[in-house]
């Protein structure tokens, strides 16, 4: 692999400059990886799973959740607890993360089918066989990639961390 370095304030992207930079990493014959989340509090499992999601690939990308598409998760009423511009920074500050973009979407499944990672990755809480898009432990924009030649891989989930255990602990 090639493991290439971003400078940070390179990092915050749109979707539509990813294309781009996509484009450019494939003529290069880098790898992309792509996750998403809404990475609320950051925290051990996150940094677990990114650094874990780069090793997959020579380019890790970040789709972030907007403000308004962490809402329609109905994750809880207060979240995001910090907004997205603050967690794309965040992410995009991580030395495993190539590129961060936000996205508004309910699901990135359309983006997924433009930016076509060579590896889509996502927690352990999902099923990378699973089929039936209603079904919760299914990876949304899975056809699109194994479509054009790509895998879909799960990394274990740190035990004990998570945004809303972690927003208990400090209610309690």
């Amino acid at each position: 692999m090639k493991r290439t370095k971003t400078p940070l304030q390179e990092k915050l992207m749109t979707a539509h400059d990813i294309q781009k930079d996509i484009a450019k990493w494939k003529l290069k014959g880098l790898s992309i990886c792509f996750t998403n989340g809404c990475f609320d509090i950051l925290h051990l499992g996150h940094i677990t799973y990114l650094s874990k999601a780069a090793l997959l690939a020579d380019v890790l990308i970040v789709g972030v959740n907007s403000d308004r598409s962490v809402k329609a998760l109905n994750k809880a009423p207060d979240r995001p607890v910090n907004n997205e511009e603050a967690r794309a920074a965040l992410i995009a500050s991580l030395e495993a993360v190539d590129a961060v973009f936000v996205f508004d979407e309910n699901t990135p499944k359309e983006l997924i089918s433009k930016l076509l990672p060579d590896v889509l990755v996502k927690g352990g809480d999902y099923d990378p066989e699973e089929q039936d898009s209603g079904h919760p432990r299914y990876v949304v924009g899975r056809e699109s990639v194994l479509k054009s030649g790509g895998s879909v891989k799960t990394i274990e989930l740190v035990e004990g961390f998570s945004t809303t255990e972690i927003l208990k602990k400090i209610q309690s």
